[in-house]
């Protein structure tokens, strides 16, 4: 069923509102663009004050046009847009590209003119693309069009392209007509106040010309939404996505070790790794990552064989496949006596495949062929640095020829010289073979492949709900409302967790010093003291907890001590109780926490705990709601995974109760939305389970 996109690519007519006689211009260049790459439809030139544009007759006004207008370029300064959009709504023209520029990248009265032109939009009932955008094109043979002011059309092929940057457009076109990469569709979509990535993502979702999809993205315009439509289009279709502004970071001070450790992108990187979606660092990543999506399928496992003709090379790529998660096949017993027969005698037949120097077309087409046939590749990078004698072309022949004999091992190619590169680079892509020009792009892309291939493998799992207390969280949130106040009490927020199953350490709040002999004596010696506190204060920095307590009189003496730091750090504080908790040894100190980011929401926290947790920095991020596998691989994700597991003889610890705590605080603070920062440090986590030691709550 057709989107409401589809006049946008598909359009029998189109209309230059704005077309110019004077070339190097917009008006003139999308005109030009149009005729020269062979526009399937019928163009109209529409501008007052010319005859002819490109020898087409030139209508005054796209209400004169005497045919059906599908779609609509517009190109005239921002002044006349909205009177050019009230002639389309009249003429009944259905979808707009604006071209034009000045609003809201332009301050409070582009802001102003653009709602305006929104609202004109919506009037009419039509769909627009803009604006300050460079226009949109459709390789597709039958369509041919390209109605943007880049001079150039890439070929045709599998790949839709979105770019929120007009300028880098022009690069992204230049490029994929230099690598031979083939597009189906580009769409710089501008400022998107109406069609922005997310329609886009649904219309190519199901759209048969396009296999990939690559976006360059500035900002997230609405990223709940961007997460529900990437996570069930990324199972269908590849998307990897540049997003620029990594560099920047949170402006709002934070409290916790969350808020902390949660600045700059790892929200991004967390929702695009929950999406399926894989990211390119660099724009020239992007390309690295769309020669191998538009080309190769992804590898049954990370076995790869390496095949080149000179040591250095071999010993880098082997590196980068390292550093991808990839492993150096294992070759059969047959097939290195296969090897055997075309390499030279001093050659060894091991993984990387050196061929020496001296290597033939021939005999490198022979060698790569008998490592493709061996069951335990799955994929090849096939490297080759042009000596005297032997052609480029020849060898990027034999590699086409090789990779055709096994169509279900993906072959990457690695050309190192520059005689004659861009050309073969452009044949192996033509030809299913994605090329490089250095070995770490090649090992990258490969390692992306590989990726996404297990992706797919994922069960789809919808997230838990366990049997929770909401209520009463809710009644404590709105207490603390009521009395102004931004952070929860510490019995406050042991009783949040209590009420969503998170496990605590049993743990008495008392006042008095007969109170707090009774606990201690409840919980049994030895017991942790931690003094209590309206005022917020870090315990760590002041020294407000006192371990291995072993008697009463131990106990009464840590009290008036613990009393004694809070005033020297804070004279003016007052002391609202102490807390009491059993000593716990043994086990690992882990963290649970949760942060807002102004963009995305709740974020979610699990790492290495204890004091250092901001040195050590041992920790992974999900965006809510989060299932049992994303939770688990939270867990198995950060750096100290395998001190969890056990080391040396030692007994690992319950990760379970591990996972099964995070996926109850995602859906702990997806229920409440008001609690602004969360951190659970240290969640101790032992061989029987795991407990939270101290708990800190901000609310908005």
């Amino acid at each position: 069923m057709p989107s409401s996109l589809t006049p946008f690519f598909n359009p029998r007519t189109v209309a230059v509102i704005g077309a110019s006689r004077t070339p190097g211009t917009v008006g003139w260049q999308i005109v030009d663009n149009l005729l020269r790459y062979g526009f399937q439809g019928a163009v109209y030139p529409v501008n007052p004050e010319a005859r002819a544009v490109h020898s087409l007759p030139v209508w005054r006004s796209v209400r004169d046009i005497g045919a059906e207008v599908d779609l609509a370029i517009v190109v005239v300064p921002r002044d006349l847009v909205l009177e050019v959009v009230d002639d389309c709504g009249a003429k009944g023209v259905t979808t707009l590209v604006v071209i034009s520029s000045g609003f809201a990248e332009a301050g409070a009265e582009g802001v102003r003119r653009e709602r305006e032109l929104m609202a004109r939009v919506r009037r009419y009932g039509m769909r627009l693309v803009g604006p300050n955008c460079m226009g949109l094109l459709n390789t597709d043979p039958s369509i041919a069009m390209n109605a943007t002011f880049a001079p150039i059309m890439p070929p045709a092929g599998p790949i839709s392209f979105l770019s929120q940057s007009g300028a880098l457009g022009v690069t992204i076109l230049d490029s994929a007509a230099e690598y031979g990469i083939g597009v189906r569709n580009f769409v710089s979509v501008g400022n998107k106040p109406d069609v922005s990535g997310n329609d886009l993502l649904e219309h190519w979702e199901t759209d048969p010309g396009t296999r990939v999809i690559l976006m360059y993205l500035e900002t997230f315009g609405n990223p709940r939404r961007f997460t529900r439509i990437a996570r069930r289009v990324s199972r269908r279709k590849p998307i990897i996505v540049v997003k620029s502004g990594r560099a920047v970071s949170a402006s709002r001070a934070a409290w916790s070790h969350t808020g902390a450790l949660a600045r700059g992108d790892v929200a991004v990187d967390a929702l695009l790794a929950q999406c399926g979606v894989l990211r390119a660092n660099t724009v020239e990543e992007l390309f690295d990552l769309a020669m191998a999506f538009g080309s190769a399928q992804p590898p049954k496992s990370n076995r790869v064989a390496i095949v080149t003709n000179a040591g250095g090379p071999g010993t880098i790529i082997a590196d980068a496949c390292a550093a991808e998660g990839l492993e150096l096949a294992v070759l059969s017993d047959s097939s290195r006596e296969s090897l055997a027969e075309v390499l030279a005698d001093e050659v060894e037949v091991r993984n990387p495949i050196n061929l020496l120097a001296t290597t033939t077309a021939q005999s490198y087409q022979a060698a790569l062929e008998r490592v493709l046939q061996d069951p335990g590749v799955d994929a090849a990078i096939a490297a080759f640095v042009p000596p005297l004698g032997v052609r480029q072309q020849d060898v990027a022949e034999s590699i086409v020829r090789a990779g055709e004999s096994h169509p279900g091992t993906p072959v990457l190619a690695v050309l190192m010289g520059r005689d004659g590169l861009p050309e073969r680079r452009a044949e192996l892509q033509a030809a299913g073979v994605p090329a490089y020009t250095f070995p770490e792009s090649a090992a990258r892309a490969l390692g992306a492949l590989h990726r996404y291939g297990r992706w797919l493998e994922r069960p789809v799992q919808a997230p838990a709900t366990f049997p929770v207390d909401s209520t009463a969280v809710s009644q404590i949130l709105e207490h603390a409302r009521d009395e102004d106040r931004r952070r929860l009490h510490d019995d406050e927020a042991f009783a949040v967790l209590d009420a969503y199953g998170i496990p605590t350490l049993p743990h008495r709040l008392v006042e008095s010093e007969s109170e707090t002999l009774r606990a201690a004596a409840d919980l049994k010696f030895p017991v942790v003291l931690k003094i209590l506190s309206p005022r917020p204060v870090h315990r760590t920095e002041m020294g407000g907890v006192i371990l291995d307590i072993r008697t009463p009189e131990e106990l009464r003496a840590a009290r008036n001590e613990l009393r004694s730091r809070l005033l020297r750090h804070h004279p003016d504080a007052e002391v609202a109780g102490f807390l009491v908790a059993p000593l716990q040894t043994g086990g690992r100190e882990l963290i649970l926490g949760m942060t807002t980011d102004p963009t995305f929401g709740p974020v979610l926290m699990f790492g290495l705990g204890g004091i250092h947790v901001e040195i050590f920095r041992d920790v992974a991020f999900r965006i809510p709601p989060v299932t049992e596998l994303e939770a688990r691989e939270m867990v198995e994700s950060i750096r100290s995974f395998p001190i969890l597991e056990g080391l040396r003889g030692e007994e690992p610890v319950h990760t379970g109760a591990v996972v099964e705590a995070i996926q109850r605080l995602s859906q702990l603070v997806q229920d409440h939305p008001e609690i602004a920062e969360l951190d659970v440090n240290p969640f101790l986590a032992t061989t029987a389970g795991a407990a939270a030691l101290d708990v800190r709550i901000g609310v908005k």
